[in-house]
């Protein structure tokens, strides 16, 4: 029976997933990048974000780690919540 780790870098090995699962951490990242920039632009903390979001500072880190290991996808209204906390608006763009 091989380990988790074995299947992970045997299917990373093929040339499809690598590209697909990198071009998945480029989106995660940028998204990462934007509502950090929401943040830091109003000079905002995490518990502060999370107070205005209704909920703990705790939270939002770990939506943010989340975004940074690519371990978890927020859901649009957690987003939404986030950056109207923020003081910006959610806009999607399909391209």
């Amino acid at each position: 029976m091989r380990t988790h780790e074995q299947i992970v870098e045997k299917l990373m090995s093929r040339p499809g997933v690598r590209a697909e699962v990198e071009r998945l951490e480029r989106e995660e990242f940028a998204l990462l990048d934007v509502l950090l920039k929401a943040r830091y632009e109003t000079g905002l903390s995490q518990a502060q974000v999370a107070k205005r979001m209704g909920t703990q500072a705790p939270a939002v880190a770990r939506l943010e780690r989340a975004l940074a290991t690519g371990k978890h996808s927020p859901s649009v209204a957690t987003l939404r919540k986030y950056v109207n906390a923020c003081g910006k608006r959610l806009v999607l763009k399909v391209a």
